[in-house]
């Protein structure tokens, strides 16, 4: 029957620490992750799922993007991933009467954790302009409001649409094909604030923004480098790659501002080793390095890669593939050899004997994969980061040969396919011209909008309109306060949703929320069970069938959102089948295998057990879709972050009981914290320099450029073993102190992991109020 709903805290009034863990799954797991599925599913319902999740005739995870192993396993997801299907698949259903009993100011005031404890959303509501209540309405009434709004606008690009990575394949080419043919390239998605930098670096570099490896090459590398990343709370599944690599022979390291259990010690569950709580020790490195300073770390070692060359020329460096795929390198290494070694460690914050060993952890490989995730891609120089692990890369080769090369992780299960379908504010004109010569109509030439120039848009009021095809947008975005204010100023948002989160409550002056169906539940149409598609981090391409009945018969899936979305605005402007697509899912793959390249054939290729690989130039052929048809070196400018006297570098993180915004619990298992989210992890040594004490209280202001006094108040300190002079805090709580015009260079993306804040002693909080943002 699934779980009944209780009484929920909204404070962290049970907050209480202890020490962080030094490994990861195991019994722990285990014992976590049945009782939940239980809790929130029943035994039947978990069933139905767990044993189909990830499995080849089954479903995909909506938790991460990881690949699958060839060869699955009985139970083929990992503790997270179990609690995201708890948390979708619940039966539980949020009533009519909800809406009449709950304004939606008072929604406001309640947690992330309480609104998605309230259970599935099963029918389309509506909040009308001046009413502070959402109120049940048809699905013809919602369409014909969404109709109406953008009809009134004086321009296409007075709206944008949002997507998130759980959408299929199937419904991002809808989507992009709709709001293409409405007229405007405003097309922002969380890719903008996730791996944004990565796709420009080595877009610019290698010219393909994706992974170039696969799942196999894990087992067949001599060196694998995690940079910025915590597989054991974003991706656990990785952990078990990591271990099959560990056992073939490779040497690990962890590149981190903080200790991450589960690439100390990984106790595989499905393992009696790990059962038995041994576990395999995975890093033999751990190098603490301070925030943002991973870029001058990497010129460093390449300059120790470039001075073994010159120490016994013809030896070190890969000449032939440098001479025959690459371009820049003289450039390159004439910029690094003015290195100086005291600003490496000023900026890393390592001592040059820890660089020396990763050097020649690197000179000793002949096959090197470094992999990396946000910890990297949002700082200001997160594009130069990037850049800089290609450049590492090239000069050994390290492109293009099994068991080597460049693996951005990403998170969302279908962030990287959305991306592929033409989920993009600046799809390049081969795909628009293909998008022409398929449906007939001339899409929209002239770039659109990101994430973060969106929420300029609504602030400044040139975008009245704000749809969003799934995610948590406002809540997801830097700078709180701005963003849900320019959220308020728009006529029409629109949510397309499975459960509520803060997007719903934080509106325009008319908003409406669509119920849609899961990823765990079969979508029929017309009777006949559809199936849709996903492409993981390794670029590989699978089908995704749900098991469960849908939660509600109102219940629309994305799919037919999109297609009835785009029928009620569109009408007959452009030659599009929109009802045809919408019952005919083979229909939309047709489509996607004339204009997107690499799906042709789609719908025979996507029947195979394994589905299909993308073609990928560098990684299958060493050929380099770049500008100049070769790899580049680049040069890029080293730049240290001043942090002023008694302040300190703060980044967000996740908790491990937490996929992006949505989080299960209120704990942090690994780290030690249960019961509550408003914590400041500070070193010990920066705790009493600065005067303070563990378990203490503070506000935390952020100093910008700008001079606006951001501040989240009223954190527990904890004392937690950081880097010295950082300090991390829990996403989304702290998104408040990320200035939205703090972003990366050259892909705008927040820079939420380099915000200088400095600590005011606060009251412990009044727990009989929510703690929070200054806002």
């Amino acid at each position: 029957m699934g779980r009944k709903k209780e009484p929920l805290e909204d404070s962290d009034v049970g907050l209480s620490v202890g020490p962080p863990k030094r490994s990861a799954a195991g019994l722990p797991s285990l014992s976590e992750t049945l009782p939940h599925a239980m809790a929130y599913m029943g035994p039947s319902r978990a069933w139905k799922t767990l044993t189909a999740v990830n499995q080849k005739d089954g479903f995909d995870c909506m938790s991460c993007a990881w690949p699958d192993p060839p060869e699955r396993k009985a139970a083929e997801f990992c503790e997270n991933g179990a609690k995201a299907i708890g948390w979708e698949a619940e039966p539980l259903r949020i009533p009519s009467q909800f809406w009449a009993d709950n304004t939606v100011q008072s929604l406001g005031q309640r947690s992330e954790y309480w609104l998605g404890q309230q259970g599935r959303l099963v029918e389309p509501v509506y909040k009308a302009a001046g009413s502070d209540h959402y109120v049940p309405i048809g699905w013809d009434q919602a369409f014909g409001i969404i109709a109406q709004e953008l009809h009134a606008l004086d321009t296409p690009d007075e709206a944008t649409f949002y997507t998130s990575g759980r959408t299929s394949n199937e419904a991002a080419f809808l989507y992009q094909l709709f709001v293409r043919a409405f007229g405007t390239n405003n097309l922002p998605d969380c890719s903008n604030m996730c791996h944004e930098s990565t796709g420009v670096a080595m877009g610019e570099t290698i010219g393909v923004g994706k992974s170039a490896i696969t799942y196999a090459d894990f087992a067949k590398s001599n060196l694998i480098i995690i940079m910025g990343q915590n597989p054991g709370t974003c991706h656990p599944r990785m952990l078990t790659a990591l271990e099959e690599a560990k056992r073939a022979g490779a040497d690990i390291v962890a590149i981190n501002p903080l200790p991450e259990a589960g690439l100390i010690n990984f106790r595989n569950p499905q393992s009696p080793r790990g059962l038995l709580g041994k576990g395999t020790d995975l890093a033999d490195q751990f190098l603490q390095i301070r925030l943002a300073g991973d870029m001058a770390l990497l010129q460093a070692v390449s300059k120790r890669v470039l001075d073994a060359e010159s120490a016994a020329p013809g030896t070190v460096l890969d000449r032939t593939f440098i001479d025959e795929h690459c371009q820049g390198f003289v450039g390159f290494a004439a910029h690094l050899a003015t290195l100086a070694e005291r600003d490496v460690l000023v900026a890393t914050g390592l001592a040059s004997s820890e660089i020396d060993e990763l050097a020649q952890r690197y000179l000793r490989a002949d096959r090197v994969i470094i992999t990396w995730a946000m910890g990297i891609t949002q700082h200001k120089k997160a594009v130069a980061t990037i850049k800089e692990i290609i450049n590492l890369l090239l000069l050994r080769g390290n492109i293009g040969k099994p068991g080597a090369g460049p693996s951005p992780i990403r998170g969302h299960s279908n962030v990287q396919g959305d991306r592929t379908m033409g989920i993009w504010e600046k799809m390049p004109p081969r795909f628009l011209d293909a998008l022409h010569d398929e449906f007939g109509f001339d899409p929209p030439r002239k770039p659109g909008l990101d994430a973060v120039d969106s929420i300029r848009g609504m602030r400044d009021g040139r975008i009245k309109v704000l749809v969003a095809l799934g995610g948590n947008l406002v809540h997801a975005i830097s700078d709180t306060g701005v963003a849900e204010d320019a959220v308020r100023r728009t006529r029409l948002s629109v949510q397309i949703s499975t459960k509520l989160n803060r997007s719903h409550v934080v509106v325009g002056e008319q908003a409406l929320i669509l119920p849609t169906l899961g990823r765990t539940e079969k979508d029929l149409q017309r009777g006949v069970e559809q199936f849709v598609t996903v492409e993981d981090t390794v670029c590989a391409v699978h089908r995704s069938a749900g098991p469960l009945e849908p939660i509600a018969k109102d219940v629309l899936s994305e799919v037919a959102i999109v297609t009835r979305m785009a029928q009620a605005v569109l009408g007959h402007k452009v030659p599009v089948d929109w009802a045809g697509l919408r019952f005919d899912y083979d229909a939309i793959r047709d489509h996607i295998s004339r204009v997107v390249p690499g799906f042709e054939g789609f719908n025979t290729r996507i029947r195979e057990k394994d589905g299909f690989v993308l073609p990928h130039g560098p990684r299958d052929s060493r050929t380099f879709p770049t500008a100049t048809g070769k790899a580049l070196f680049t040069v890029n400018q080293l730049e240290t972050i001043g942090v002023p006297a008694g302040r300190l570098l703060l980044q967000t993180i996740r908790s491990h009981d937490q996929f992006n915004t949505t989080t299960y619990s209120m704990n942090d298992r690994y780290r030690g914290i249960k019961k509550g989210r408003m914590v400041l992890l500070v070193s010990p040594e920066d705790l009493a320099g600065l005067g303070f004490e563990d378990g203490g209280y503070v506000d935390v202001h952020s100093e910008a450029d700008d001079g606006k006094d951001r501040v989240l108040r009223q954190l527990r300190l904890v004392s937690y073993p950081t880097a010295r002079g950082c300090a991390a805090a829990y996403f989304p709580e702290a998104n408040v102190l990320v200035p939205l015009d703090s972003t990366a260079e050259d892909s705008n993306t927040p820079a939420s992991k380099s915000v200088v804040i400095r600590l005011e002693p606060a009251d412990a909080p009044d727990f009989g109020t929510p703690a929070g943002s200054g806002r």
